[in-house]
């Protein structure tokens, strides 16, 4: 077994940018020579659609796409993409196909895996802290678990010149630390994580926001190492390039 490789993307789609235009470069240098992958298309109710639209994009980066279907498909890949769309519906298929064991077991022996929002959602414990309405109920809330924090991509900062009244992103995600204990990692439009031997780094175009149980959110600038108990890069942390 292996540490997990993660590339965790909070949207594949930002203003200003072409769908995965953003991303590309941290998915050229995390997948390396890696070319055959195997596309996760169930947060979209249409998969041949979805699937076609990846094809075509990740084309252009020389990537080979195969549509997954069922074990066999994870078993054969260089590498997984799991696409977002909605979390529920993706973790429900997942759980009909029996397809969360074998892509553990593929990702922990050494698969990269690379997540878009929903794709991202399921890397973590649960799902709890995804932005998705419950359009399915699947069998259990808990995910591939391959980080020890929870992750809620898309991440809103509240607008102090909006007359909306209800709920923030924030409040929403106060409210789950009051049940749980796993801290969740924000991630706002535009940034991902990246996670190589057991160290996660946030990427891209913005900070990303840290909640824990108990204490104040704190925000972590993009370039830098997540520390966990504390929020903040640790002195000494390095990272594998």
């Amino acid at each position: 077994m292996t540490a997990p490789r993660l590339l965790l993307i909070s949207s594949s789609t930002v203003h200003g940018y072409g769908y995965l235009d953003h991303p590309e470069p941290e998915m050229r240098t995390f997948l390396g020579t890696k070319r055959k992958v195997a596309f996760i298309p169930f947060a979209i109710q249409d998969r041949e659609a979805y699937t076609t639209r990846v094809r075509e994009r990740l084309e252009k980066m020389n990537l080979d796409v195969i549509q997954v279907r069922n074990a066999a498909d994870i078993e054969s890949a260089e590498a997984i993409f799991t696409g977002g769309g909605n979390t529920f519906r993706l973790l429900h298929t997942l759980y009909e196909l029996n397809l969360l064991k074998p892509i553990q077991q593929a990702v922990k022996q050494g698969v990269p895996y690379i997540g878009s929002s929903a794709g991202s959602n399921i890397a973590a414990p649960t799902i709890r802290t995804t932005n998705d309405m419950p359009i399915v109920q699947p069998r259990s809330f808990a995910a591939l678990n391959l980080v020890p924090y929870q992750i809620n991509p898309h991440y809103l900062d509240a607008d102090a010149s909006s007359t909306h009244t209800g709920e923030t992103r924030e409040a929403r995600i106060r409210e789950y630390l009051e049940e749980n204990e796993a801290p969740v990692v924000a991630i706002r439009e535009g940034s991902m994580l990246r996670v190589e031997n057991g160290i996660t780094m946030l990427l891209g175009l913005r900070p990303a926001r840290i909640f824990r149980r108990g204490a104040e959110p704190v925000e972590v600038e993009a370039g830098n190492v997540i520390d966990l108990s504390l929020g903040l890069p640790p002195p000494s942390s390095t990272f594998a390039t």
